[in-house]
């Protein structure tokens, strides 16, 4: 089975601005991401949207496009939840506490929020759902949980630095495809 990962439209926010779980309005060019990804989607494919905004209207965009789409929301691909740092530039963060966040990655909460060992569990037990499914998916989400799903993928289950989470990230609105066996 493959997985298609898709990372929303890219928001309009300010450069430098931490807004994991923010739940920011689509961008206008969403209808454009839409249509580049019902040409490419496979017909019969499953569709799952994180629940924030930025990922349903992408979502919904493409429903419209592909009849052949059915939609559902999981929570389980929402972004990670920065606690009080959402909304907030990283140099208000400060260096101290994003230092702090890397030193203990795995179960550091950010922000009094999600840890990243919190992240990779709940998006590894979305994609074993998944894998036991059978069927090809598209998820619509984010930077992070596609980070989490391709380590989960390639068999890590737990995170023992910062150095273990993928530093490239998928380009807003475009995506990556895991095969799963």
């Amino acid at each position: 089975m493959r997985l298609w990962l898709v990372r929303h439209t890219k928001p309009v926010i300010a450069p430098g601005t931490c807004y994991g779980s923010l739940d920011l309005p689509a961008p206008p060019a969403t209808a454009q991401d839409a249509a580049r990804l019902a040409e490419v989607l496979p017909h019969g494919i499953g569709l799952i949207s994180s629940p924030l905004q930025r990922c349903e209207h992408l979502a919904q965009c493409l429903r419209r496009l592909r009849a052949d789409l059915i939609l559902k929301i999981d929570p389980r691909l929402a972004e990670m939840h920065f606690g009080g740092w959402e909304g907030r530039t990283w140099n208000d963060i400060g260096r101290p506490a994003v230092d702090a966040w890397t030193a203990d990655f795995a179960t550091h909460r950010p922000g009094g929020g999600e840890s990243a060992g919190a992240v990779l569990q709940r998006v590894g037990a979305a994609l074993e759902e998944a894998r036991a499914g059978g069927r090809d998916t598209a998820w619509i989400t984010h930077a992070g949980v596609i980070r989490a799903a391709a380590l989960w993928a390639a068999g890590t289950r737990t995170l023992g630095s910062a150095a273990d989470w993928p530093a490239e990230a998928v380009p807003c609105g475009g995506w990556q495809v895991l095969t799963l066996a």
